[in-house]
């Protein structure tokens, strides 16, 4: 298939569709507004549904139900939109239903700007809603990958009845690529016997959150950890650059882990051997690939564009092995490259 050159937003849009999402609930805000837009006008040309709801609550409702109705469906936000989905967010996670959620982070707290930013780190992977609940949080670095992750996160979501979240960031939802859109890879999945699809024949189904005895919304927490381990198991991902013979090993994700692969060929051309992990997946976090790196690398340094989210589950991996370092720009200032390249030639200069 020939590749055609897209902006992030219209490209993720495009891919929801492929991958069979025939539903979008969302509102308006800054620096998303091309994936609703996008759909506007390309959804009802295949069947499907786009509709902008009154407020972003009113949006994860909706989500919920045309979830429980076993349709694909999506939505997506930014920062402080997502905040105000978050309790239907735990909703849905506790009815044990798919969908997809987009976050194209903005700065914060609060308003904060229209830049991008990674603050919302702790947003999408420590929980955000309340409850003992986890989203499965992808998070690409090109726009292709943008596109084959969103395809990927609703096989996910239909595979382990959860909801995925897609964090980006304000360039990599403006910035343009050439794309191809190639066939989402299916997997085996369950049917959605548990859908409230009309019950003529059957008994109804229930599609619920609510446990009001003790014991029983124990096991379903603990009916939920089993799943989350099984997803730990088998759904992380991450790339490992440059890390073979690596002292410094950098760490950052998203559109900040491009930035570290234009310092990194710098650095290396000067001698000094750096390398990369970059988490696909910030929950499930990629421990394994610290200990792959484990033996060989003197130091760590976390690069966000927060004022230091990941640094805690780098240092959680570590876990006090080797000296663990942070760099963050925050508020939308976004690191440049020599930026990054002058504090790993600083921190070089202490490693013995």
């Amino acid at each position: 298939m020939a590749k055609k050159l897209m902006k992030g937003n219209e490209a993720l849009g495009e891919a929801a569709i492929q991958a069979g999402c025939r539903y979008f609930f969302g509102y308006p805000i800054t620096p998303q507004n091309e994936i609703p837009s996008y759909l506007s006008r390309k959804l009802p040309e295949v069947g499907g549904v786009y509709l902008q709801a009154e407020s972003e609550v009113a949006a994860i409702n909706m989500v919920y139900g045309a979830a429980g109705a076993g349709a694909r469906v999506l939505t997506s936000s930014s920062s402080p939109g997502i905040s105000l989905k978050t309790e239907g967010i735990s909703y849905i996670a506790g009815a044990q239903l798919p969908c997809v959620i987009v976050n194209i982070v903005r700065g914060g707290p609060g308003l904060g700007g229209i830049q991008p930013a990674q603050s919302d780190y702790f947003q999408a992977t420590k929980g955000g809603g309340h409850g003992d609940y986890r989203l499965v949080v992808l998070t690409p670095s090109t726009v292709q990958e943008l596109v084959d992750l969103t395809m990927e996160a609703f096989e996910i979501a239909d595979q382990y009845r959860t909801p995925v979240m897609i964090l980006g960031d304000g360039i990599m939802g403006q910035m343009m690529e050439p794309v191809e859109f190639n066939p989402p890879k299916k997997r085996e999945l369950p049917e959605k016997t548990w859908a409230t699809t009309g019950c003529e024949g059957r008994e109804p189904n229930v599609t619920n959150s609510l446990h009001m005895a003790a014991e029983d919304l124990e096991n379903h927490n603990l009916n939920l950890l089993a799943k989350y381990k099984e997803i730990a198991q088998n759904e992380t991902k991450y790339e490992s650059y440059e890390t073979g013979d690596a002292d410094i090993v950098l760490v950052a994700y998203g559109t900040t882990a491009r930035i570290c692969k234009t310092a990194i060929a710098e650095l290396r051309k000067e001698g000094l051997k750096v390398g990369l992990i970059r988490p696909i997946t910030v929950w499930p976090y990629p421990d394994k690939a610290f200990e792959e790196v484990m033996d060989t690398a003197k130091e760590f340094v976390c690069i966000e564009m927060s004022t230091g989210q990941m640094v805690e589950d780098v240092r959680l991996a570590v876990n006090g092995r080797k000296p663990v370092h942070f760099y963050g720009r925050t508020g939308g200032v976004i690191p440049s490259p020599q930026e990054v390249a002058d504090k790993i030639r600083e921190i070089a200069g202490g490693v013995k």
